[in-house]
Formats: C-alpha cells, structure tokens, sequence
C-alpha cells in the first residue's frame, strides 16, 4: 500500500486522466502511451497540490487487451510516475477469476497500484450477484494484498446493492457514478461517509459537483490537461460559473465523444490528438481494436471542435 486510505480519498477529489492506449500496426506502442502519461504528469496545474490521478480505463480500450498486456501498461504507466501522483487500474471483472489474477500480478510491480477501479460487469447478472461476489472478492484481495477498490456503478436498478457493498467492505473506498447526476445525491446519501462518489461520464461533470460529488473522470486531459485541471479547480473552490465556462468550450467535443452511445468516445479523442499537431504526446496510428479512425463528416467535427483550445494544452 503506497498511500494510506484517507490520503488517497482527498487526492482522488480530482480529476482522474484517462489517456488512450496507442496502437500502431495493430499493436500496443507503449513508448507512445509512455510520452502521454509524461505529458500529464509534466502539465499538472491542479491547486492545491492535488496531485495526479492517472488510470487506463474503459475510454482506453482496455477491455480489448490481453491479461499480459494490462499489466505492462501499468508497468510502464507506473514506471513513468515514479513516486508522483495516484495510479489506478481498471480492472475487468468478466471472468472474475481473471480479475483476481490481474490483481495479483500488479501487485507485485515495483509501483504497483495505489487503487483499482472495477469496471461494469458484463453477461447476465442480479444486485444480489453483485454484493456477494464483490464483497467476497474485496476481502480477499484486500486482505491479502491490500488492495482498495472504486466501483464503477452503470446500471441504475443496482444502487441499493452498490449502497450496502459500499458501507460494509471496508476495502470498497469509492464510487464512480456512470449512470446519471440523479443518482448522486442518493448514493451520497447512502454511503455517508463510507465512500467517495465521483463523477464517472466526463468533464462535463458541474452538475454532480453541485450535488456532491468529489472529482470527475477525463477521456480528454491527455490532449487538454489544464482544461480538466481548470474544471476541478473552480469545482473545489465552488466557482460553478467558472467550471461550466471551461465545460462550455470543450463541449462539442465531449458530444461527438458521446453521440450515437459512445461511439467515437475513443476514436474522436485520437483524432482530435492527430490534428492537434502537438509533439508531446502520441495518439498512435489511429486505429484501436473494435475502433477504427472516425469517418471523414466526424473528422471535420472533430477539427471545429478543438479550433481554439490550443490554450489548454
């Protein structure tokens, strides 16, 4: 355990940087991914001394890597960080198993990491599914290794399971809210002050920091860092005017990312990297498995979108 779980709570009241995996020719280029996470570290304008949060998450494509392959990206995500900052991993519970071994292999990293993020479930599952399995599987790998975990909560009929599993595993530290801002007041409610809730569906996040929740996720900092950093600022300071004006200039590009059920959500944020021009960051050759380049119309949309944000970089 690298930080202690108070410490990790008030650091994670931030902006959690998701940067894409980069392919080329197919395959991952980790010396790419390596200068992305170098820029987020290097452009850190967050008060406060808040540090930096950095994970490989859904917007990622981290469903659609090998076991060994997630690792190594934490390695070298972690390699990068040294010491700095708050790393997190995803982890995919589909099978389960397969999770608990992933834990078991990052654990062992010489940075290993800070906390792991569960990802939604996928396949045919209940509420009560849900508690007992995660409730076991958080005491044996928390017991064990000392693992912490965030859940990713994404179907609304779950809340009340999320609830309870939140207030009696201790190893359970957070929520990431995915669903709507309507249920962020009821989960604050629920899990009192037995968890963090964090905005889980991007920067446009002023709505559920007015309701409560503590931090919010980015698929766009690794090409926009200080637009991220500038929303959680005035969102701590309680400056809600200053944070929607950030969220209003980076908007189009938070809607192409979300249009048409998340379509371009990693696609549009390679394109927008590509035509960026900027040298210190690397978005690949452009196609990631199961997401190939946007097509030529959403490409136009993407270079309007970003016309202008060259100041956030």
């Amino acid at each position: 355990m690298t930080i202690e779980t108070p410490a990790l709570l008030e650091a994670l009241n931030n902006v959690t940087t998701i940067p894409i995996i980069p392919f080329r020719n197919g395959a991952i280029d980790y010396d790419a991914h390596a200068m992305n996470v170098a820029y987020l570290m290097h452009n850190n304008t967050l008060e406060g001394g808040q540090p930096r949060v950095v994970s490989v998450a859904g917007t990622s494509l981290i469903h659609h890597v090998e076991p060994e392959e997630q690792t190594r990206i934490f390695d070298v995500t972690g390699q990068v960080m040294g010491k700095e900052g708050v790393l997190m991993s995803a982890i995919v519970p589909n099978p389960i198993k397969s999770a608990g071994r992933l834990i078991e292999e990052q654990s062992k990293l010489n940075r290993a990491p800070d906390v792991y993020l569960i990802m939604p479930l996928g396949g045919t599952f209940s509420p009560e599914g849900i508690y007992e399995h995660f409730m076991a599987f958080g005491q044996r790998y928390g017991e064990e290794l000392g693992a912490r975990f965030i859940y990713y909560h994404r179907q609304a009929r779950d809340m009340e399971a999320v609830v309870r599993l939140l207030n009696d595993s201790p190893h359970f530290v957070g929520v990431k809210v995915g669903t709507s801002e309507a249920d962020v007041k009821p989960m604050i409610e629920g899990v009192g002050d037995n968890a963090l809730v964090i905005w889980g569906i991007g920067d446009r996040s002023t709505q559920a920091a007015e309701q409560g929740a503590k931090g919010h996720t980015s698929g766009i900092a690794v090409l926009y860092a200080k637009a991220s950093d500038a929303i959680n600022n005035a969102q701590r300071r309680g400056d809600y005017d200053a944070a929607r004006a950030v969220e209003a200039e980076i908007g189009e590009l938070e809607e192409i990312r979300f249009m048409n059920g998340r379509a371009y959500n990693y696609s549009a944020v390679v394109e927008a990297m590509q035509q960026s021009g900027f040298d210190d960051i690397d978005a690949g050759d452009g196609s990631g498995p199961f997401n190939p380049n946007v097509p030529p119309a959403v490409a136009e949309r993407v270079g309007r979108a970003i016309a202008g944000l060259e100041q956030y970089h």
